[in-house]
């Protein structure tokens, strides 16, 4: 088994349910591990996946950006388990916050 780990992906995208959310694009900060057992998965082509998911959808729900990318990955590559964290990095300045899936196939 072999598991592709990529850590604070960060680029900018419109997403959120507050009115200000919807205007001006904001930093996330995601987190993948993909667990699989044959062949290669490249790393880029994942990213790929995740930022132009996130940009062309603006998501209102980080679950539903969530599960938008886990279809789209399940979609292109043979996945065993797959972890994907999406933080909101600016939203508070007390706290990290985000939404996490964890999933086993």
């Amino acid at each position: 088994m072999f598991r592709i780990v990529i850590e604070n992906l960060e680029f900018e995208t419109i997403i959120g349910i507050l009115e200000f959310e919807r205007i001006k694009p904001q930093k996330v900060r995601v987190d993948v591990k993909i667990l699989y057992q044959d062949g290669f998965i490249d790393y880029i082509e994942v990213i790929e996946i995740i930022k132009k998911s996130m940009q062309e959808e603006k998501f209102s729900l980080l679950e539903d950006a969530l599960i938008e990318i886990e279809k789209r990955l399940l979609d292109k590559f043979k996945i065993k388990e797959l972890f994907i964290s999406i933080k909101k990095p600016e939203i508070l300045k007390e706290a990290l916050v985000g939404v996490e899936i964890l999933r086993k196939y």
